[in-house]
């Protein structure tokens, strides 16, 4: 197998920059305000930046086996605009949890944004097997801090 260089370095870029931007909304996870509301459930706090650069490499490899594996323009379409949708998504919910303070908000923004991931896999299958496959870490990790959100919206 061939790689494209330019379109995997383009897609480490591009999905680590969301993760960037992502990471300076989120802010500061020692705040009072997070330690009283984090359920007792929660991961320590040096576990997240691991898993998070984990989740995002494979994103990124997944956009890359999918975008590279597509053969019309329409289908390189299908693969940008499901995987910027999910970066929006992703961004959104650091936004409303983290910034705004608003968890109630942010459980609703988290089920559009797990959403988002199941049409991701669902995109990438008809291109690549692979690209689904390395998404679903993202799938597990988005649903147990979709859990996490509930439990303090609802505990």
């Amino acid at each position: 197998m061939k790689i494209n260089w330019k379109v995997l370095i383009i897609s480490l870029i591009v999905v680590y920059l969301v993760a960037f931007i992502g990471s300076l909304l989120t802010g500061n996870v020692k705040s009072d305000w997070y330690i009283a509301i984090k359920p007792n459930i929660t991961p320590p706090g040096f576990v997240f930046p691991i898993v998070w650069n984990i989740l995002f490499f494979l994103i990124a490899l997944s956009f890359y086996f999918s975008y590279t594996k597509t053969k019309k323009i329409i289908e390189k379409a299908d693969v940008i605009a499901v995987f910027a949708a999910n970066f929006i998504f992703n961004i959104a919910w650091s936004f409303l949890f983290f910034y705004i303070k608003n968890p109630a908000a942010s459980f609703i923004e988290i089920i559009v944004l797990w959403v988002s991931i199941l049409l991701m896999i669902f995109v990438t299958r008809k291109y690549s097997k692979l690209a689904s496959y390395l998404l679903l870490p993202y799938l597990l990790w988005v649903t147990f801090a979709s859990y996490l959100n509930y439990l303090i919206v609802f505990s």
